[in-house]
């Protein structure tokens, strides 16, 4: 017991340290170093806008580097909130829109509508900012976009796949947020919480190009059976021909993602043969498993053995149960691995952020003894998980990974511990 005990410390410890690299304030702090930020033209001024659950830490940051007139606002995640000298701090709901992220999208609108050619806008975007900013396209409501979005988290599409839907029903996403800035140039520094790093999915890329257009969204949901169980204001949009808009121009530059805390867990185990493996882990969370237990079924554990993925898998909801992906996946790892590996073995799944699902765990930490703990207080691990209950499953086997907001996003984090 005593060395699964010290496995179980160290995967902490070395989770830790993948949060600490995703510091957006030092992220930010570091482009900042090399390339300084950009200031108005004579006359103008700085309107600074913070979006996402790391939006407080990167604007305390930003605001350090920044002189002359300026306005400054951050929008995040009610457990993220913290006053930011200088600077306005709203915060609103997450992963489901509520009415607190429409008034902090208002917010934003009209500042963006107030910059005028000689300001300069900076935006800083981190992940979560898709919820948080509400910005019904008319005539959609808050109702509409709720329903949307609760149905699309029960869609096991991935994210790249959820912000393309998205992008089509908001004043803000896709590149909305550029469309009420104009005339004024807009530069925006994004931290990454999207596998691969794709800029118009990260909070679905309100200084980018869209993804897709209505009729791939309408396609999609189609092909799922999903479109007939939208509110009928968004069939009728999403039915709608758009017309074709260009974008103004912006600097977009990544900060920062989830490759540099994979990285810095790896050089935190000393004394481990680690390995970051590619490509990461997407898709089904039971198809995420059995690659992690097949991996490590695979690796000759003579020496400590360190196995670290990372990326952002999917949960198909079947039952009514709650939990998140991270704390399904670490269960289904447990179900498969207490059978398939005979060596001692501890499995970290956790989001960077702190919060998996609608749930106040980041996600799960497992280990040989976690079903027998389960079935030891009285529930039946698969009936569970037939339920989507993972977060039950787990506070039951007293493996739920709880950190509390961490104030940054950088997608989830994988670590696979096996000694002989």
């Amino acid at each position: 017991m005593a060395a699964k005990s010290h496995l179980r410390d160290t995967a902490k410890a070395l989770f830790s340290e993948a949060i600490k690299a995703a510091d957006p304030a030092l992220a930010l702090r570091n482009y900042v170093e090399k390339s300084g930020l950009p200031t108005p033209k004579a006359g103008g001024q700085t309107y600074v806008i913070a979006l996402g659950k790391a939006a407080p830490s990167m604007l305390s940051e930003a605001l350090k580097h920044i002189s002359g007139p300026h306005t400054a606002l951050a929008v995040t995640h009610h457990d993220n909130a913290q006053n930011v000298d200088g600077a306005t701090v709203l915060t609103a709901a997450h992963p489901v829109p509520d009415a607190a992220g429409q008034a902090a999208a208002k917010r934003v609108l009209d500042l963006l509508s107030q910059a005028g050619a000689n300001d300069r806008v900076i935006a800083l975007i981190s992940g979560g900012g898709s919820a948080l900013l509400p910005a019904p396209t008319p005539p959609l409501t808050l109702a509409d976009k709720q329903a949307v979005n609760q149905l699309l988290l029960e869609s096991g599409l991935d994210i790249v796949e959820v912000n393309m839907i998205r992008q089509q029903l908001s004043e803000l996403k896709g590149g909305g947020f550029l469309r009420h800035a104009a005339p004024a140039p807009v530069t925006a520094l994004i931290l990454s919480d999207v596998v691969g790093d794709d800029l118009r999915a990260i909070a679905s890329g309100p200084t980018v190009s869209p993804i897709g257009t209505r009729k791939a969204a309408s396609t999609l949901l189609a092909k799922l059976g999903l479109f007939e169980r939208l509110p009928s204001a968004v069939q009728s949009l999403l039915s709608t021909p758009q017309e074709s808009v260009t974008l103004p121009r912006a600097d977009n530059h990544l900060i920062g993602g989830n490759s540099q805390s994979l990285e810095a867990a790896y050089r935190a185990a000393d004394g481990w043969a680690a390995t970051i493996l590619t490509p990461p882990l997407t898709g089904d969370v039971e198809d995420a498993a059995q690659r992690v237990v097949a991996t490590a079924k695979a690796c000759d554990v003579s020496e400590p053995t360190l196995l670290i993925f990372g990326g952002e898998t999917t949960v198909t909801l079947r039952g009514d149960g709650r939990g998140g992906r991270n704390q399904e996946l670490a269960l289904r790892v447990a179900r498969l691995a207490t059978d398939t590996l005979a060596c001692n073995w501890v499995f970290l799944s956790g989001g960077t952020d702190g919060r998996d699902g609608p749930t106040d765990a980041s996600g799960g930490l497992v280990d040989g003894t976690t079903l027998a703990r389960i079935k030891a207080s009285g529930h039946n691990t698969d009936a569970l998980l037939a339920n989507n209950d993972s977060y039950a499953a787990l506070q039951a086997a007293g493996d739920l990974l709880m950190t509390g907001a961490t104030g940054t996003n950088v997608a989830d984090v994988q670590l696979m511990l096996l000694t002989a």
